[in-house]
């Protein structure tokens, strides 16, 4: 009788992991990229900040709101035509990024804002006494200061994107999450669901514990 790994499709099931790596990787660039600026932005039109202006920042607070309320399975699909004018499909690795991207920016955004509300006003006060100019103060104190707290919202987004991705194999997305859905749900092969959880727990715990080191290694003390 074939035995529990024998039933398994370990090519396809290796095939499905990497695709949900290049999923995850190609999405965390751009959501770095793109939430690193907008938190940075939100942080300096915050009251108290180098640049207050409560109109400016309440207009960004609220866009960045209005995505973050959206459930990532419905902005998959309202994003589909937009994805397929920039990708050429809706569907598979690449059709998967542009929507982990939308959902990821204004998530990894505030995580930046929050990362930099903790850094010591006083610190800030000193460069500007010093006739630190605001391009300074950000790149010689607010994200040197705010670095493990940054690197802590990094692997707290890369977390999520594995739930995103695994979610969106309910549209064809691609990767375990697809595959789980394909063979473990609609085809009730119990032994693939468990592998592909098994995976895709390993792959949450591999990136908290990278994250926790990075944190601690950059944490002064």
């Amino acid at each position: 009788m074939p035995t529990f790994w024998n039933l398994l499709d370990w090519p396809e099931i290796t095939e499905a992991g990497l695709d949900s790596l290049a999923m995850l990787g190609g999405a965390l660039c751009f959501i770095l990229l793109l939430g690193l600026p907008l938190g940075i932005v939100l942080h300096l039109f915050a009251r108290r900040q180098l640049l207050a202006s409560a109109r400016t920042y309440a207009l960004l607070s609220f866009v960045v709101n209005i995505v973050r309320s959206v459930p990532f399975i419905i902005l998959l699909i309202l994003m589909m035509p937009l994805t397929t004018l920039l990708t050429g499909t809706a569907i598979g690795i690449k059709g998967v990024i542009p929507p982990l991207v939308a959902g990821g920016v204004p998530f990894f955004a505030r995580l930046v804002e929050s990362a930099l509300r903790e850094v010591d006003r006083g610190v800030v006060e000193a460069a500007q006494a010093m006739g630190a100019t605001h391009l300074q103060i950000i790149w010689q104190v607010l994200l040197p200061e705010a670095l493990p707290g940054l690197l802590a919202a990094a692997t707290v987004t890369a977390i999520a994107l594995v739930d995103y991705s695994a979610m969106s194999g309910a549209i064809g997305g691609g990767g375990l999450g697809d595959m789980a859905i394909r063979y473990g749900y609609q085809r009730y092969e119990t032994e693939v669901m468990l592998v592909t959880v098994a995976l895709l727990i390993v792959l949450v715990q591999a990136l908290q514990i990278a994250g926790n080191r990075l944190v601690i290694h950059f944490t002064r003390r």
